[in-house]
């Protein structure tokens, strides 16, 4: 027999469809209460809203348990490339070396952009943030693949517009720190795999040598898996909530693109470097500044230490923090900055107050250390960010077309004026 829940209002009862998860997930079903009822349920930020069911991304926070499609984060990291992630967590199957090879070569095919796009990027200055010209640029391919925009096209188009999408990402994430440091912009080579490719267009210049560090490039490998989906989170529920008009797989992504900018969302690996100068600049003394966090009253505190879903661990740290260490002792970097993260680091994993507490470093605290170790200023942290997770956007919304779901619409209790006469501005 279906489960049930019970609302009474007003002395009417009211029957709740229950729905469960593959994991155990409870939810209870008010799609039908407006008609049935004529009341809605209040949610500010939808924390207790579930909005779709999902069969891309399992998270469990008071565990510390993030899957993709049923495999452990931990396994993808440490056997598998950011390629292979990105065709499971589309496609719903890990690839077959055939498989593999194609969608490859297939990304190969796409990376270079239409000339015309140099056009658009020259157009913003170089005091443009880049994640203001990523989403602009990606945006901008409606326009140089018109066909998108039919929402009723084939499977094969819609392939055809995710190979783009994920090809052309680095393309574009390395024009936007070219254009933000004024170089001329370098195009892929296709000789080199995904993240060997985008750094050297990061980093190389026009008809110059460089060679790619693999730790390096592994490293970011490790970091694009690790963000590659995180369930229903602002802006991956932005893409769904923009693809169920319909939308094109460029614009939903562009509006992703543009949520993952919020400093609330995309910006923490930044905020943990901001907070790392401001340790430096103030002379460098961790322990004070271990003691401020420490004291609710100062208002201070350290960024990059727990986390908002994960109650335990993070899982993504602990791989991560590794990656970290091969790219410090790699590169060898000198930086009084980076010295004050591993001292907090130090201090964290073996003080009683963090660890009662779970203040442990999350992967925004590994991943600021790594970009800020390879010479990625700041405001490319977040484009890094939306380049990792592009493949769970992709996902998401080929998962939302797929389920034929409706539009999304919120609803909303109204607390404005009742209705009142219309005032002639001159009697105002």
């Amino acid at each position: 027999m279906a489960k049930t829940a019970e609302l009474i209002i007003d002395g009417k009862s009211y029957k709740l469809p229950i729905v469960e998860g593959t994991e155990n997930e409870v939810a209870i079903d008010i799609s039908n209460l407006l008609e049935e009822a004529k009341v809605i349920t209040l949610d500010f930020g939808y924390k207790n809203t579930g909005a779709t069911k999902s069969a891309i991304t399992f998270l469990d926070g008071d565990k510390g348990i993030l899957r993709y499609r049923g495999y452990s984060i931990e396994d993808l990291a440490a056997k598998s490339s950011f390629l292979e992630v990105a065709y499971l967590l589309i496609f719903g199957e890990l690839p077959s070396t055939e498989q593999q090879k194609k969608f490859t070569d297939d990304i190969k095919m796409h990376t270079m952009v239409h000339e015309d796009t140099r056009k658009i990027l020259d157009g913003f200055p170089s005091s443009a943030h880049p994640m203001g010209v990523l989403a602009s640029m990606f945006c901008a391919q409606t326009a140089f693949y018109p066909e998108s925009l039919d929402p009723n096209r084939s499977s094969e188009a819609v392939y055809l517009s995710i190979v783009r999408s994920l090809a052309k990402m680095p393309t574009f994430a390395a024009w936007a720190y070219k254009n933000a440091v004024g170089h001329p912009v370098n195009y892929p080579d296709n000789t080199l795999d995904y993240c060997s490719r985008f750094l050297k267009m990061m980093y190389g210049l026009p008809a110059e040598q460089y060679d790619v560090d693999p730790v390096v490039a592994d490293a970011l490998d490790k970091l694009l898996i690790l963000h590659a989906d995180h369930e229903q989170n602002c802006s991956t529920s932005t893409v769904r909530i923009v693809g169920s008009s319909k939308a094109s797989i460029y614009s939903s992504i562009s509006a992703g693109i543009n949520a993952l900018w919020g400093p609330l969302h995309g910006g923490a690996n930044q905020e943990v470097i901001l907070m790392l100068e401001q340790i430096k600049n103030d002379g460098g003394d961790t322990e004070k500044w271990i003691n401020k966090a420490k004291d609710k009253n100062s208002g201070f505190r350290l960024m990059g230490f727990g986390h908002r879903v994960y109650k335990n661990f993070d899982p993504r740290a602990k791989i991560i923090k590794k990656a970290a260490d091969d790219v410090l002792n790699k590169l060898g970097v000198k930086d009084p900055v980076l010295d004050i993260a591993l001292k907090l680091e130090e201090v964290a994993l073996r003080d009683p107050y963090f660890i009662e507490r779970k203040l442990y470093p999350n992967v925004d605290f590994y991943s600021g250390i790594i970009y800020r170790a390879l010479g990625i200023p700041v405001e490319m942290f977040t484009v890094m960010f939306a380049m990792g997770r592009l493949p769970g956007w992709i996902a998401q919304w080929k998962e939302l077309r797929e389920n034929k779901e409706p539009i999304g619409r919120p609803r909303q209790i109204y607390t404005g004026q009742k209705l009142r006469p219309y005032v002639p501005i001159a009697k105002r």
